[in-house]
Order: C-alpha cells, then sequence, then structure tokens
C-alpha cells in the first residue's frame, strides 16, 4: 500500500527540525491525547461493565431470578404443596420458601435496622454467595429458634460478634390494654458473613424458616417463594408457565429485573453518557491532528513541489502525509490499549496504593455499594474503542492529505 520512498519520507517528516517544532509540539499533544482517550474508555468501560456483574451476582445470589408473592399480607399457607408445583414446572432449579421482615436489631445501647429473612438452613447452604463468604462462625450452629447469621458490617454496628446475643425488635408489636407493645426477643448470633456488598452486608439478618415463622407470627405460613432457573435468558417463558401453573393459588410473580429496573436501567444511561462524553476526547485529539497536519503541509510547500517537479505523483504525496497523520492515531491508539489493559488488570492494587499514599478512601463502600473496585473487560468494547479511534484519526488526516497532494508546484515556488 505504501512504497518504501512514501514511508521514508513519512516519518521523516514526524522528526521535524528545530525550526519546525512547533509541528512537532503538536503532534505529541494529539498522540498523547489519543492515548489517554483511549486508554479511560477502556477503563471507564471495564469499570462500569464490573459493576454491573458484581451487583448482578451478588443481587441474584441473595435473591431469586423471581419471587412469588401472596395477593395479600397474610402470607401464603399450604407452601409444601406449591413449592412441589414450581419446582416441577421447567427451568425451575430451586424454589425456596422465605419469611421476610423488617426489624431493629439493638446491642448495649446501639441499634440498626434490618431485614430478616427466614429461611432452612439447608435452602441457606445452597446459596454460595452467602455459604462461602462466612468469615465468622460456621452454619452448623444455624438451626434452632434462636441462631441466626448476620452481615458483618452489622455486627460491627453493633458490636457483635460470634456467640453474643442481639435483640431483635418487630414494629408489628403485641396488642394489650395500654396499646400495642413491640415485641423484643434474644437471639445468638451463629455466623458473620461477607459477600463485599455494603447493602448486604450492613443489614440483613437470616435465621431458620421455623424460628421466623414463630417472631413474626405467621404459623405454617410464609410470605414468599425465591425461585432460580436454570437458564436465566428463558425468564420470561418461565413466568408464563408458573403463572399458569399457579394460576388457581392467586398469587403475584415479579422477576429480578422488574424488583432492580431503576437500578440498572440509571447504571445503563450513566454508562453510556460517559461513552459519549469520553469519546469527545479523542475527538479533540483528532482535531489536534487536522490542525498539525495543516500547518505540515504549509511548512513543507516547497518540499512537495520540488517532489512534484521529481515526478512524484500527487497519490504518492497524499500518501505521505495521510502516512504520516495516520501514524500519530496508530501509535495512540496502541499506547492507550497497553495502558487501559494494565490498568484494569491492576485497578484494585493501584488503588490500595493510591489509598496509602494519600490516606483517602477512594471507594467508600457506603457509597459505591462494593467494598472492591471491579474491573470487567468486554473484549468487543475494547476492539470497538480502538477501532473509533483508529477512524476518526484516520479521517482527520484525510483533508491534510489532500490539501497537500492538489498543492501547485509553480504557485509553490513562485517566490521561492
Amino acid at each position: 500500500m505504501f512504497s518504501p520512498f512514501e514511508r521514508m519520507v513519512a516519518f521523516r517528516y514526524l522528526r521535524p527540525r528545530r525550526q519546525e517544532g512547533f509541528v512537532s509540539v503538536i503532534a505529541i499533544f494529539s498522540l498523547l491525547g489519543i492515548m489517554l482517550g483511549v486508554a479511560t474508555l477502556i477503563i471507564v468501560m471495564s469499570v462500569m461493565n464490573g459493576f454491573r456483574a458484581e451487583l448482578l451476582g451478588r443481587i441474584l445470589g441473595l435473591n431469586g431470578h423471581i419471587s412469588v408473592y401472596a395477593q395479600s399480607n397474610d402470607g401464603i399457607a399450604n407452601y409444601d404443596a406449591i413449592e412441589k408445583e414450581i419446582a416441577e414446572t421447567g427451568n425451575v432449579k430451586l424454589s425456596v420458601p422465605v419469611v421476610e421482615g423488617q426489624v431493629m436489631a439493638s446491642k448495649n445501647g446501639r441499634a440498626s435496622g434490618a431485614i430478616v429473612r427466614g429461611m432452612r438452613p439447608d435452602d441457606v447452604k445452597q446459596r454460595k454467595t452467602i455459604a462461602d463468604n462466612i468469615v465468622f462462625g460456621s452454619l452448623d450452629n444455624f438451626k434452632g429458634d434462636d441462631s441466626i447469621i448476620m452481615g458483618a458490617r452489622l455486627a460491627m454496628k453493633l458490636g457483635v460478634g460470634v456467640g453474643d446475643t442481639v435483640n431483635l425488635i418487630s414494629p408489628k408489636g403485641n396488642v394489650t390494654a395500654f396499646g400495642a407493645v413491640p415485641r423484643v426477643r434474644a437471639y445468638t448470633v451463629a455466623g458473620l458473613f461477607d459477600i463485599g456488598m455494603y447493602e448486604y452486608d450492613s443489614g440483613f439478618i437470616f435465621m431458620p424458616l421455623s424460628a421466623a415463622q414463630l417472631y413474626f407470627r405467621l404459623p405454617e405460613k410464609i410470605t414468599h417463594f425465591e425461585v432460580m432457573l436454570d437458564d436465566i435468558s428463558s425468564l420470561d417463558d418461565t413466568m408464563d408457565r408458573l403463572l399458569t401453573t399457579l394460576a388457581s393459588e392467586k398469587l403475584r410473580l415479579v422477576n429480578w429485573q422488574q424488583s432492580n429496573s431503576g437500578f440498572f436501567n440509571a447504571l445503563q444511561v450513566e454508562r453510556n453518557v460517559m461513552f459519549l462524553i469520553l469519546t469527545l476526547i479523542i475527538l479533540v485529539a483528532a482535531f489536534n491532528i487536522i490542525s498539525g497536519m495543516v500547518m505540515l503541509v504549509k511548512d513543507k510547500g516547497r518540499d512537495i513541489a520540488i517532489l512534484r517537479t521529481m515526478g512524484a505523483t500527487r497519490k504518492s504525496i497524499m500518501k505521505v502525509f495521510f502516512l504520516a497523520g495516520a501514524s500519530i492515531g496508530v501509535l495512540g491508539t496502541l499506547s492507550g490499549l497497553i495502558i487501559g489493559v494494565l490498568f484494569c488488570l491492576n485497578i484494585e492494587n493501584i488503588r490500595q496504593f493510591i489509598q496509602t499514599l494519600t490516606g483517602t478512601d477512594l471507594f467508600n463502600a457506603e457509597i459505591y455499594f462494593l467494598s472492591q473496585l471491579p474491573a470487567d473487560m468486554d473484549t468487543g468494547e475494547v476492539v470497538l474503542v480502538c477501532v473509533m479511534s483508529l477512524t476518526l484519526t484516520f479521517l482527520a488526516t484525510v483533508y491534510p492529505a489532500w490539501r497537500a497532494s492538489r498543492l501547485d508546484p509553480v504557485e509553490a515556488l513562485r517566490y521561492e
């Protein structure tokens, strides 16, 4: 595509002499702009992909793909038979009966709101998100009517550990002659879990299903089912089958997309906007290439005229300047790709280093929900960013190269 002569002249023009130093400065800033734009795009998109994947994994690790609720607040009776019907529906991997309610957890004058979930011990052990993240204690002691497991951050707020007792206060109290009195009961902490998501680690308590039924006064009843699927892509079809199967039970189905639609829609909008904004960095760098190449063409007018008189064609001149400008884009894109990939692979170590150096918390779990900074590179997105960068820089060199090829040798040499 490019002859040795064209490559030699193009790369020679990228190393201007002292009097052409300003053109070199513009070329350097153009290269840096493209490099930073590509690297920033790769890093930001990877971090946002990591956010979505981590949050989705943790949310679905604690919540079912489909939740089955009663139409009223009285709970679901004869849940064993209903659980069997759900389990026999195609694509259903697991059906878990749950009793859920809000409480106030207190100890030694400290208090914090929490959500209690009553589940069978065997079902809790099957939830790998919980079972694999028990940091203190053991699930072997998660049994009986007075044991619970809670998030490690919630335990830290209350100042309790494994073996300590925690008072749970239910807002739905006992009715007496003097009015409603909140129900209070002490439970022993059997274990602490830390799944890495602040919302759950600081606000969730699990207790055995029978204990939750007793505490929330739902004898032989549950609040809902958590249904896990084998193939999440068949979510809509499975919901239709469940609606048909459970039509006589007067139950209400809610899938995970409906429960978290606002959160994930906001995340997707933010991701798209960030992509557009950061693309402007590459666009600005492309305009710098245009200005730098126009100045280079103007400075090299005499050289172009001499090359034309020596037999160089317009096409050859256009290739020379196109190659000179495109080299900046290619080098900047490759440098940005390397920096972006290396940054993503070591992003948590870099965060820890900066935190140690500055003494500040750069990734507060209370704000960002996760305790570690995630990065999940999508090969397709990385390729898209590189192709977009190369396309913009190639287009930016077309006009200056065309101007150079149209230069009239007679006009260029008239005043020499």
